[in-house]
């Protein structure tokens, strides 16, 4: 079943839409004015490239991100170009102006180019299908902008201005959209969404990026198509994914993720999290719980200066996804999710995987969901100073995100249980800033390094050098550091033991 408040939401959001198309779809002042600044701001595309298209009765137009978001004020760096010109006419026409010229996307009616230092691609007008189990669209070119602009995925991305004159076209009431703050398809949502089922993805990203509503019609056939997006590449979904994760709103995104059907074939995991409650076994609700999680971390993220960390909202997302693989019920109604850390890690690592995101935000993501919890052993300080240098060691180069997770992961509505775990949090934090200071704690090592291992045991390289190595930083933690003449006693002795 729908949920109520979104379903409310889309209603209004239709009724917005339907008032909002009913008045004069005009630019206003300011919205003009933007539409200037923006061919102002390049004008190598709007002035010679414009008048040289024109010179030759070809078509060029601004077309879809940028227009948009210059009407809603919103700073944007891309210049998405779109013409009549089939790509061996545009190579024809770029001879000789542009700095340079590549054809990697030229199957799909796409040219690629630079001018003084400006990157652009110009991508003749098309229609693009995929078959029922295609994963590369089929491109067919045409000649008029409203047929291109009708393939496009929402109205408020199917708005143009032409160059050089910069006549704003608009054939499917994307400004009202725009306006009433809601996604809409050009033509049929399930006609859009079968040419390109990526698009259920984007649409869900953009809702949670623009803040804006889906269309009635829009999450009904989101929903019905969503499996759908088996047919798209891991890498078409990943990226759409890393956008919806770095928008402002990115529980938005994940919740209609799930509430669409969409996140079972994108991250299945997260759906599972919500286990079921019943009278005997109540617990904390885990999805709600990650949500809140990633709210926070998004939050604390902003408050400590950095920027928008997808490594961080991918843990904050997925710190809990092994608690349904882990659940036990105990006596007494006690659930229990014992290891759900080192689980949710192997789990997190697999899908990741799968999404084919890099090698490194794989690890950094999979470190930070096996660590989430070990803060919770420390009490009220009782951690030796061995066990805050293991801690910091053990996080490496993700401890500050580590600090944003385990803060994160404190959703307890009791003020004073709240409040004591900050002030535990506060305390670590101090300590690994203060044996930081005194032992450079990020690049902790052994007070002997190997080769002089192997000139203390007069040994060759090989496993005993290894055995050694890890006594001898297991002696550095506990200890601090020893210096070089107490490391060498301390070997020898191991040595006289172990060999």
């Amino acid at each position: 079943m729908p949920n109520t408040e979104f379903s409310h939401e889309s209603d209004t959001a239709q009724q917005q839409s339907a008032e909002a198309s009913r008045e004069a779809g005009e630019l206003t002042g300011a919205q003009r004015a933007a539409i200037t600044a923006l061919a102002d701001s390049f004008p190598i595309v709007s002035e010679e490239l414009g008048d040289r298209f024109a010179a030759q009765d070809q078509q060029l137009a601004l077309v879809g991100g940028p227009v948009r978001d210059a009407l809603l004020g919103r700073p944007s760096n891309d210049v998405d170009l779109t013409t009549d010109a089939v790509p061996q006419r545009i190579l024809e026409l770029v001879d000789g102006w542009a700095d340079a010229v590549w054809t990697v996307g030229i199957d799909f009616g796409t040219v690629g180019l630079r001018k003084k230092g400006l990157q652009l691609e110009i991508t003749t007008y098309r229609s693009e299908s995929y078959s029922p189990k295609s994963r590369k669209p089929e491109v067919s070119y045409g000649t008029d902008i409203h047929d291109d602009l009708l393939r496009r995925d929402f109205t408020v991305n199917a708005m143009a201005v032409r160059l050089p004159s910069l006549e704003f076209v608009d054939p499917f009431g994307g400004l009202a959209d725009l306006r009433a703050k809601v996604l809409r398809t050009p033509g049929r949502p399930e006609d859009s969404f079968s040419d390109d089922p990526l698009r259920i993805m984007r649409a869900v990203r953009f809702a949670a990026q623009l803040g804006f509503a889906l269309a009635p019609e829009v999450v009904e056939a989101a929903r019905d198509m969503a499996d759908r997006l088996s047919i798209v590449s891991a890498e078409r979904v990943r990226d759409e994914l890393t956008k919806l994760m770095l928008s402002p709103n990115a529980r938005r995104g994940v919740e209609l993720m799930v509430e669409l059907g969409i996140a079972e074939y994108v991250l299945p995991e997260i759906p599972r999290l919500r286990l079921e409650i019943d009278e005997h076994h109540r617990h904390k609700d885990v999805y709600e719980h990650s949500l809140t999680v990633l709210d926070q971390a998004v939050e604390l993220e902003g408050k400590r200066g950095h920027e928008p960390d997808l490594v961080l909202r991918l843990a904050a997302l997925l710190h809990d996804v092994g608690k349904p693989k882990t659940r036990a019920f105990e006596s007494g109604g006690r659930v229990t999710f014992h290891h759900h850390e080192v689980v949710g890690a192997s789990m997190s690592r697999k899908r990741l995987t799968a999404l084919r995101f890099s090698k490194d935000v794989v690890s950094d993501v999979s470190t930070l969901v096996g660590l989430h919890l070990r803060f919770h052993g420390y009490g009220k300080g009782e951690w030796t100073d061995s066990a805050v240098r293991r801690y910091a060691r053990d996080a490496g180069s993700q401890l500050e995100r580590l600090h944003i997770l385990t803060r994160a992961d404190c959703t307890t509505r009791n003020r004073r249980k709240a409040a004591a775990l900050a002030r535990s949090y506060d305390d670590i934090e101090r300590r690994i800033e203060k044996l930081a200071e005194q032992e450079e704690l990020d690049r902790i090592r052994p007070d002997l390094d190997g080769n002089e291992i192997q000139q203390v045991l007069g040994v060759e390289p090989g496993p005993v050098v290894g055995r050694a190595y890890r006594f001898l930083l297991e002696l550095r933690l506990e200890n601090g550091p020893m210096g070089k003449e107490a490391a060498t006693e301390e070997l020898r002795a191991w040595a006289a033991e172990h060999m």
